[in-house]
């Protein structure tokens, strides 16, 4: 067979290859999307459950305190979001009453300088308006889906802690005797990376919520904590989840207060945000643990929205950062770990 021949049939192949891979994910995602943010919690969550041991705590003891204190952590979490967001609600008809005007100017713009008809935004509003029934049992399937993936994550959480002895020596035994080390390697610097990006990533967050809050605070936002929390929130998702964030707090800050002060004051913010995230405690506080590339990075984090949503947005780091590392001790696939390194510095 020619060499352009092998070239076409090698690339076809690995295409559909591919195709199929990313079908089998989006179709397995009520079991791997739970099942993956397990292992990636559970990674985070090692340290902890293995200092308890070391105070005397038997392993099955260790792991359910440590899975029942991530569980906790996020139920107290989700409290006080769900607080600061009830809070905004019961002061929506003020808000509202703010938001008018600029959404009734925005909608004369859109108007007269797009070819959209009025008309068939009203006649959209009112095919909509019979589906509200549908979209609440809709709702309400996905709350109760939604309940029953957080609660099953926690359950395999435990059990991946509990039973993480008996998970690496099955990997091991996986592989001959003289690729053993390499493979314990492979998996110490699987748990590390992932231990440090989240870590790393939530230490972010909190002085992020009180950098916002506080920059946000003094130019006079409403709502500056719930926005606060929600931008500061988003910065997991890489580089996009930064982008919304500031949306958001334009739409929630600006739109609802009307003062060019408070505008002023959002974009300050968040641009002193993105200095001290970017140029100070990203390499000091994540450090250079998880070595990816930007343009990859991007790339997974979109393959991740198309796949899972938001939680594939949010693994997709993580996921790829262990696969890079598995990459780089597999000699046929260190070109792909090199594709998904950031090599800026070595390429220069």
């Amino acid at each position: 067979m020619k060499l352009g021949s092998k070239i076409l049939y090698g690339g076809a192949a690995f295409l559909i290859g591919i195709y199929f891979l990313f079908l089998c994910l989006a179709d397995g995602k009520p079991f791997l999307a739970p099942f993956v943010t397990a292992v990636i919690l559970s990674l985070l969550m090692v340290p902890v459950s293995a200092k308890l041991e070391k105070w005397g705590f038997k392993r099955v003891y260790a792991s359910l305190t440590s899975t029942i204190f991530l569980l906790l952590l996020s139920i107290g979490f989700a409290f006080i979001v769900s607080l600061q967001i009830s809070q905004f609600l019961n002061d929506w008809d003020k808000v509202k009453e703010r938001m008018m005007p600029h959404v009734e100017q925005l909608e004369q713009k859109v108007y007269s300088n797009t070819p959209i008809d009025k008309q068939d935004l009203k006649l959209q509003d009112s095919i909509s308006a019979k589906s509200v029934g549908k979209r609440a049992l809709g709702f309400i399937n996905s709350f109760y889906s939604f309940m029953g993936d957080y609660l099953l994550t926690f359950i395999y959480i435990f059990f991946l802690l509990n039973y993480r002895s008996k998970f690496r020596k099955f990997f091991i035994k996986l592989f001959p005797d003289e690729k053993k080390q390499e493979v314990s390697q492979v998996l110490g610097e699987t748990a590390s990376i992932t231990q440090g990006y989240l870590f790393g990533k939530f230490l972010l967050i909190i002085f992020l919520t009180v950098l916002y809050a506080i920059g946000m605070g003094v130019s006079g936002v409403s709502n500056f904590i719930v926005i606060s929390i929600l931008a500061a929130l988003l910065t997991i998702i890489p580089y996009i989840g930064n982008i919304i964030g500031f949306v958001l707090a334009i739409g929630l800050g600006y739109v609802t207060n009307g003062d060019t002060g408070a505008l002023i004051g959002i974009i300050v913010t968040f641009t002193v945000g993105q200095f001290v995230e970017s140029y100070i405690l990203q390499p000091y506080v994540v450090g250079e643990k998880v070595n990816l590339d930007p343009l990859m990075t991007i790339i997974a984090v979109v393959a991740g929205s198309l796949l899972w949503g938001v939680i594939g947005m949010i693994l997709s780091v993580p996921v790829l950062a262990i696969a890079n590392v598995i990459f780089g001790h597999v000699e046929p696939l260190k070109p792909f770990g090199y594709l998904l390194g950031n090599n800026s510095q070595k390429d220069s």
